[in-house]
């Protein structure tokens, strides 16, 4: 059984053929789908999919960086009427990224840090999203630290130190098709970090890992991740596949 803790089913790269892209994911041996969110206009998609896959899938909730905007306010009073409203595994994504657009740091940092307190009062993980904002992020998860955070930091692609920081921070570090890129560098050091720390995801359909580096991704590619950490741990592929489901297990509770 292989989890894939982060993949965007509902995404329209997947509307012809969804179905098809599902089972080949099952036949491949994934079994549970973890769907982050990005803003309102993907509530109902995310909602459709949990109904048509009631057992593989579980949702998310929250408001992704790059859709924090002059509306944020307006968004994420829509995250707290869905989080009232019924029950997700985490909240995510979340975070910040400051690759793109700078222009609403401060309203980023709000938007996270409010909804990392979210997360802490109805004690449910989070699910970061982190591009060129490590410093940032750090900061608000010291000041945020507490027993009842934890959760996932996605696709990571920070250093061996970045790496030990979000660990003390009591998150797992979400593996994905970057660690079977030639320039990926997390596959140079991930054999220091204890498995343990370690959860699958696939980020589809981005992120495609190495042979399909530059195609749409889909998450029966988890497998080609799998492969990859047979290599760096030495471990077999059943014993990846089991420790990393433990440990979404462990996160999710789920």
């Amino acid at each position: 059984m292989i989890t894939d803790t982060h993949t965007h089913l509902y995404s329209d790269q997947f509307d012809n053929d969804r179905k098809t892209m599902i089972q080949r994911a099952k036949d491949a041996g994934v079994s549970r789908f973890f769907i982050p969110a990005i803003d309102s206009s993907y509530t109902e998609n995310m909602l459709s999919l949990e109904k048509e896959n009631p057992d593989d899938v579980f949702l998310m909730m929250g408001l992704h960086p790059t859709s924090v905007k002059e509306n944020y306010l307006e968004e994420l009073n829509l995250v707290k009427e869905w989080l009232e409203k019924r029950d997700f595994c985490a909240i995510g994504e979340i975070g910040m990224d400051l690759y793109w657009d700078k222009t609403f740091l401060t309203q980023q940092q709000e938007a996270f840090r409010t909804q990392i307190q979210w997360a802490k009062e109805k004690k449910l993980p989070i699910n970061i999203h982190c591009r060129d904002a490590f410093n940032e992020i750090f900061e608000i998860l010291e000041a945020e630290k507490s027993e009842d955070l934890r959760g996932i930091f996605h696709c990571f692609t920070g250093t061996l130190e970045q790496a030990k920081q979000a660990i003390s921070y009591n998150m797992k570090l979400g593996i994905g098709g970057v660690a079977t890129f030639k320039n990926g560098k997390i596959d140079k050091f991930l054999n220091e970090i204890n498995i343990k720390h370690i959860v699958l995801e696939t980020d589809s359909p981005y992120l495609a890992p190495t042979p399909f580096r530059g195609k749409r991704n889909e998450s029966a590619f988890i497998t080609n991740v799998v492969d990859k950490l047979v290599d760096i741990y030495n471990l077999s592929f059943k014993e990846i596949a089991e420790i990393t489901t433990q440990n979404s297990k462990d996160v999710f509770g789920v």
